[in-house]
């Protein structure tokens, strides 16, 4: 019977997961994500990533939920997934030759223990041209994607430098998500 629950409808994370070889199910939690006004970028992810993992405990007693929520920020200002191709484009040229933060909620739940923390990641893009951006935005990898990029895909050629987890800027921060794990009794190395 499985024991941990992915309280999200996240590809990359699914991936990220099947990757360390757990056995896990799916379950893609509905939690408003209207940001509250004044809300700081780091409150938002932390505050959303618990919702998740809290809806996913009330629907499966008993189990191990992750859950998860990343956001793109430059200059104080969240860079959510496009509404559109212009909207990509402009958050492009906004990221290109400049540096800009990844942040992942991460939050562990079982019945009333709830373990959350932030993930910070600094990224830094090259300089792109309005052709280069275009041709990106093209390849459609851009839509689903906050910040309007994937650094595991064609979005790799745009990043000049990364300080931090790599993985968080994917969408889940592995080695804090196997700290986290450990102190539910879950330990990835030594199972």
């Amino acid at each position: 019977m499985t024991r941990i629950i992915l309280a999200s409808g996240s590809p990359r994370r699914k991936f990220l997961l099947s990757e360390l070889g757990l056995d896990f199910e799916v379950y893609k939690p509905e939690v408003d994500e209207t940001r509250i006004d004044g809300e700081a970028p780091y409150a938002l992810c932390m505050r959303l990533s618990r919702l998740k993992a809290q809806a996913g405990a009330a629907k499966f007693p008993g189990k191990i939920i992750i859950a998860a929520d990343t956001i793109v920020v430059i200059d104080g200002e969240i860079l959510g997934k496009p509404i559109n191709r212009d909207d990509a484009f402009k958050m492009l040229m906004t990221l290109q030759n400049r540096e800009h933060e990844v942040l992942t909620g991460l939050s562990v739940c079982e019945g009333e223990k709830l373990i959350s923390h932030v993930e910070h990641t600094r990224v830094k893009f090259r300089p792109l041209t309005g052709d280069e951006i275009r041709a990106y935005i093209a390849t459609g990898e851009p839509d689903d994607k906050a910040g309007a990029y994937a650094v595991q895909g064609i979005g790799s050629l745009l990043v000049e430098s990364l300080h931090g987890d790599y993985f968080n800027v994917v969408g889940l921060p592995v080695c804090s998500l196997g700290k986290i794990l450990a102190s539910f009794g879950v330990n990835l190395l030594t199972r």
